[in-house]
């Protein structure tokens, strides 16, 4: 029987959230946070002996060169996400790429749109990408409709699109803010039941997540992203992991996903 994949991943960019809040928010700032929260995320992982596949931003590949190589070191893939997290441009599927790579010394295989924006598809199979994981398949207000889009991957443009696991028939998101705020044990019965049902499961977190955002008012993060922040998202992960190790599920990276989905 085929192992069920767990694509674990991470948009390791520099924390903007404040300035989603009109808060004046540095770059210096923002790599303080994320570079805490990668870390954090790191030794989860290494705990666990798991890998997952971490979307840099050439902002953060360039501002913290340690962490990405710490990325690899450890056996995880490095992926692209844009150049500036807050401005993205029609240039990023590039320039990100060019970064990235001369940042880790690897091919960068992947891209994600910040925020989960629409791509240019063209674009991204010109630019030299393999796989693309810019889409969240579900009804988000303010943010995403999606409901009549593909749930599981596909090609388009030469391109293996993976998008973000949703629920069966309901689409409910299973991302992280879904981890934030259900009952831990909900969130894990409804990962089971899409695992269950697509033989994969593919969701992502932020570093900011496991910043103490409880701590920092001045950052004016809303309640249902500081709620289990910190050293509390850090058990929720830890505990999701080992949910799914126990499972028998397979964690691979993305770039390992799409190697065997062309094979």
């Amino acid at each position: 029987m085929k192992k069920r994949q767990v694509l674990l991943s991470f948009d390791t960019e520099e924390c903007d959230l404040p300035r989603e809040h009109g808060v004046d928010f540095s770059l210096a700032d923002g790599m303080k946070v994320s570079v805490e929260g990668t870390q954090k995320i790191l030794d989860v992982l290494r705990r666990n002996g798991v890998k997952a596949t971490f979307f840099c931003t050439g902002n953060f590949a360039e501002q913290a060169p340690q962490i990405v190589h710490r990325i690899l070191e450890e056996g995880h893939e490095v992926a692209c996400h844009g150049v500036d997290h807050w401005q993205p441009r029609a240039t990023d599927f590039a320039e990100s790429k060019r970064i990235v790579e001369s940042v880790s010394g690897r091919e960068a295989k992947g891209y994600r749109q910040p925020r989960m924006f629409p791509v240019d598809d063209e674009e991204i199979r010109r630019v030299g990408y393999t796989y693309n994981s810019s889409l969240n398949p579900a009804f988000i207000p303010g943010r995403y409709m999606h409901l009549t889009a593909p749930r599981t991957p596909f090609m388009k443009s030469g391109v293996l699109q993976i998008p973000a696991s949703v629920t069966p028939l309901l689409r409910f998101p299973l991302f992280w803010l879904s981890l934030h705020n259900l009952p831990q044990w909900m969130y894990h019965s409804l990962v089971r039941r899409t695992l269950r049902h697509d033989g994969h499961f593919a969701t992502y977190f932020h570093p900011w997540e496991f910043y103490e955002l409880c701590d920092h008012p001045e950052m004016r993060a809303p309640f249902i992203i500081r709620r289990n922040s910190g050293q509390k998202m850090v058990e929720r992960l830890e505990k999701l992991v080992r949910m799914l190790k126990s499972d028998g599920a397979e964690f691979v990276t993305y770039a390992d996903f799409t190697s065997r989905w062309a094979g």
